[in-house]
C-alpha cells in the first residue's frame, strides 16, 4: 500500500481518535491536494530528531511505524493554508520511503493487532481497570473522563494513550504493542502507582 506521510515531532496518532492539523508547508498543501483528488488516508509517522539534532537524511529520521489518517474535513483559507480533521485508523509498518514528491511518502503494510487469546470479557475488565486509573489519576476531570471514555477496549487504550502525560517515545512503546491487552496493560504500567490501586 502506497500512502502519503506527514511526519510530526512527538505525535503518535491512535485508532479512532481525532486530530486537527494546521497545514501550512507547501510540500503538505501538494499532499493534502493528492489526498483530496484520491479520497486514500495518509499516514502520520513520529519525527524521531530534528535537523538540528542529527545530521542524517530526514527518511532515517522519522519512525517506521505510524498510523493511517483519514481526512474527515478540510477547510481551505484565503493564505492557501488549511484546517483538517482526520481520524486514526489502521496501524502500519513502512517497508519502503520514496522521496520522489514534494513530501515524503512510503510504501506500507498494515499491522494488524494479533488475538489478545484471553477473550472479550478480559478486554473489557481490562479498559475497566485503565478507566478507574485514570479517574484516580485526574480526579477533577472525572465527568469528562467519564463522557469521553469509549467502551471499546481498543478505542479505551486510544483513548487512555491521550489522557496520560506521556511523551512521543512512550506513545509509540504503546502504538508497537502487539495485542489490546498488552497495549492496555503497558498504559496502566504508565500510570503513576499511586492511582493504580485505590487507597
Amino acid at each position: 500500500m502506497f500512502v502519503p506521510l506527514f511526519p510530526l515531532p512527538n505525535l503518535v496518532l491512535f485508532p479512532g481518535v481525532a486530530l486537527p492539523l494546521y497545514v501550512f508547508e507547501e510540500r503538505y498543501r501538494a499532499l493534502l491536494r493528492d489526498v483530496q483528488d484520491t479520497g486514500s488516508p495518509f499516514g502520520i509517522v513520529r519525527v524521531l530528531a530534528s535537523s538540528q539534532e542529527s545530521p542524517r537524511p530526514f527518511e532515517e529520521r522519522v519512525s517506521r511505524v505510524g498510523t493511517l489518517a483519514h481526512l474527515k474535513q478540510a477547510q481551505l483559507h484565503d493564505d492557501g493554508t488549511s484546517t483538517i480533521l482526520v481520524v486514526g485508523g489502521d496501524r502500519f509498518e513502512v517497508t519502503e520511503f520514496h522521496l520522489d514528491r514534494p513530501y515524503l511518502s512510503a510504501d506500507v503494510r498494515r499491522w494488524p493487532l494479533e488475538d489478545s487469546g484471553v477473550g472479550p470479557d478480559a478486554e473489557h475488565a481490562s479498559a475497566q481497570q485503565m478507566l478507574a486509573a485514570l479517574l484516580r489519576l485526574r480526579p477533577a476531570d472525572a465527568d469528562e473522563i467519564r463522557q469521553g471514555a469509549p467502551a471499546d477496549p481498543l478505542l479505551m487504550a486510544s483513548f487512555a494513550a491521550n489522557v496520560l502525560p506521556l511523551d512521543g517515545a512512550q506513545r509509540e512503546d504503546v502504538l508497537r504493542a502487539p495485542t489490546v491487552i498488552d497495549r492496555l496493560e503497558l498504559l496502566l504500567g504508565m500510570v503513576p502507582s499511586s492511582a493504580r490501586t485505590l487507597n
